[in-house]
């Protein structure tokens, strides 16, 4: 479980920030036409974080996920470092499609417990999970939060957007998964005995619930809108659980939590561009297409991402960004950057959450050096990707 004073800390910390954005609004620091504009760019976003963590929680309610990684566990044929290869697909898709905060919430869980039944150590397993949930929330808009922020200025919906993203999105993940696999390397070269298959408590909602995934994952990226798609497999899923498994649903559904803190920021970092900091960030952000220009705004972005987190490190470099190829440079630094401290990014947050419940203990000196290694060669290497692939 875990403690009492650790969930309490979050919990204050976004109370405070709400609480700063209702000064902000009643203050007139953000003029009310701002606060219009700004409703109507974000409703969608939240919507869409609602609609698909109500899909998670429901198809990992349903078992889902955790049949899906005792059938990985079977492929594996009982060599740790195919099991290795079979996670790190699952960590890369589920993040792809169904965002970053998915992984690290329902797929860390059933990664570390899969590691402990077949009898190998969990560690690289669970770096792996929240490594993947970063670095592979590139490559499409629903992946995370920022790219759906940034997806409005490519027209040509998720294909444009995977076409200009491909490259650097690609070298995220293949650098993370070959620098954690030769620091493991000792203890992904063994082998494991597949654990019982747990008990399917309701088999008809399992394939329901595993249908509604599998039809979702290619809408998300279809050009319809996503928050859309989201409600409706929600609804699904929902109406299949008011039938068969009622008690499941509860309020604590909808991650309240996580919109608060966006919301919270959405209104400060928007209150800041009404007051003038754009010059100060111009100032720091640099201009140009350049390979070394380009580098310069990843780099800003993975500072900012590290020293504050990824979402306001976005929000206040946006503007800076001024073509798509920039605004790319800027994803790959709030994407690929957040994994040196342990609050870039909302996904590390409840990534350890998740740990802390199993009993799982990570060095977060260890955490952090590897992960400013990560950082130093990923995010120069993907904005060269970037720079030769347009």
């Amino acid at each position: 479980m875990i403690a009492p004073a650790a969930r309490l800390v979050p919990a204050i910390a976004t109370g405070l920030l709400l609480l700063g954005a209702a000064v902000v609004i009643t203050t007139g620091a953000l003029p009310w036409g701002d606060v219009r504009s700004l409703t109507e760019r974000v409703a969608p976003v939240l919507a869409f974080v609602v609609g698909i963590t109500i899909v998670a929680e429901l198809a990992s309610d349903a078992g889902v996920f955790t049949a899906l990684a005792e059938r990985l566990a079977g492929w594996g044929r009982g060599r740790v470092w195919v099991l290795w290869v079979l996670v790190i697909a699952l960590a890369v898709v589920c993040t792809a499609f169904l965002s970053l905060d998915t992984t690290a919430v329902l797929v860390t869980p059933v990664v570390v417990v899969l590691a402990v039944h077949v009898g190998v150590s969990p560690i690289p397993f669970a770096l792996a999970t929240v490594w993947l949930a970063n670095t592979a929330s590139l490559f499409l808009p629903v992946s995370n939060l920022t790219n759906l922020l940034a997806a409005r200025s490519f027209e040509g919906g998720p294909v444009q957007f995977l076409g200009a993203v491909w490259a650097p999105a690609l070298v995220g993940v293949v650098v993370s998964v070959v620098i954690l696999s030769f620091v493991y390397r000792r203890l992904l070269a063994g082998r494991y005995h597949a654990p019982e298959p747990t008990p399917v408590q309701d088999r008809p909602l399992l394939v329901y619930c595993a249908i509604v995934v599998v039809l979702l994952l290619p809408m998300l990226v279809s050009g319809i809108e996503v928050a859309w798609i989201a409600g409706v497999a929600a609804v699904l899923l929902l109406g299949a659980f008011a039938v068969r498994r009622r008690a499941s649903i509860k309020v604590s559904l909808v991650p309240w939590q996580a919109l608060g803190i966006a919301l919270a920021l959405f209104v400060l970092v928007e209150a800041a561009h009404a007051n003038g900091i754009e010059g100060v960030l111009a100032a720091v952000s640099g201009s140009g297409d350049d390979p070394l220009s380009l580098l310069h705004l990843a780099a800003v972005a993975a500072l900012g991402a590290n020293g504050l987190n990824n979402l306001p490190a976005y929000l206040v470099l946006e503007p800076q960004a001024g073509s798509p190829l920039r605004l790319v440079a800027l994803l790959i630094g709030v994407n690929l950057g957040p994994l040196v401290s342990p609050w870039a990014s909302l996904a590390t947050l409840l990534w350890h959450q998740r740990l802390t419940a199993l009993g799982v203990t990570i060095s977060w000196l260890r955490f952090a050096a590897l992960g400013l290694v990560a950082v130093t060669v990923t995010v120069p290497l993907a904005t060269l990707a970037l720079s030769l692939a347009r």
